[in-house]
């Protein structure tokens, strides 16, 4: 079980001084990560890719963008980058968290202790280190079965998003939501029924860190959490909708499930139907 919160401060860094430090940027647009990383990082930090340690290779376009990996494959990722069994993981990248969550959220879900770094690399004082940095010693991770109960697929996305009870969040901009902006999907909208809750509305603009659990809590509630018996949450393709599961676990909400096919899935079947603008 974890033992540690979803978030965690610059200065929190002291109380983990065996942690793994975790370098998980990457660029829709294309930009090299690896590069990032090399020409600043957090010393002592290991590199993470998005593309191959935390997905698998396309399956099908119905799967995603980012599909998550088998459990051998991601057990061995993880071994490789001197994450064991009992490691602690903090993970930052330069974006707020959009995609260290993902590293988090993934880590979490299986009772490893893992957090965001809050604020990233954009509120490090300290120098940073360049190059390819450091090799990690190979730690034992055994390999686990992703928890059903923190996942959702498709028919339980329309489920959730035609029950009464239910809610389901898109954690994109709110321009791709309504549609007004395609960008990387197959097709602009959203999942019919679905309401929009970006997942950058959790960072406070003036800090760049996440705001406070109380405003969070009040956020979600405001979309109809509280009010719900389950709640699905997804983005374009299962990687900033992490944002929203660590910001409601911080705010000591129930643990939304993740739809890791995301629009991106979603949006590649002609067969299921997609809405345009505001929603509900």
């Amino acid at each position: 079980m974890t033992t540690m919160p979803p978030i965690v401060s610059i200065d929190d860094l002291a109380d983990h001084p065996d942690a793994v430090i975790a370098d998980v940027r990457w660029y829709l647009d294309g930009r090299d990560a690896r590069a990032a990383y090399e020409s600043g990082h957090l010393p002592g930090a290991v590199f993470v890719d998005l593309e191959h340690d935390l997905s698998t290779p396309l399956k099908s376009p119905d799967a995603g963008r980012h599909p998550f990996p088998e459990p051998d494959a991601f057990a061995a990722a993880m071994g490789s980058l001197g994450i064991g069994d009992d490691s602690t993981v903090i993970a930052y990248d330069d974006t707020g968290g959009m995609t260290a969550g993902r590293l988090v959220v993934m880590l979490r879900m299986i009772g490893r202790n893992a957090a965001v770094l809050d604020g990233g690399i954009g509120l490090w004082q300290g120098e940073l280190m360049q190059g390819p940095g450091v090799i990690p010693e190979h730690l034992d991770f055994t390999p686990c079965e992703w928890p059903l109960d923190r996942l959702a697929d498709a028919e339980e996305v329309i489920a959730v998003a035609s029950s009464e009870h239910g809610l389901v969040l898109d954690a994109r901009a709110h321009a791709r939501f309504t549609g007004e902006v395609t960008q990387i999907d197959p097709r602009p909208g959203h999942v019919p029924g679905a309401s929009s809750a970006p997942w950058a509305d959790n960072i406070d603009p003036e800090t760049q860190r996440f705001r406070p659990a109380a405003e969070l809590r009040e956020r979600f509630n405001a979309l109809g959490v509280s009010a719900s018996d389950s709640v699905i949450t997804y983005c374009g393709s299962g990687v900033s909708a992490c944002m929203n599961i660590l910001a409601m676990e911080q705010a000591g909400l129930p643990p939304a499930r993740l739809y890791v096919a995301s629009f991106s899935g979603w949006s590649a079947d002609p067969d299921r139907e997609v809405e345009l603008g505001p929603g509900r």
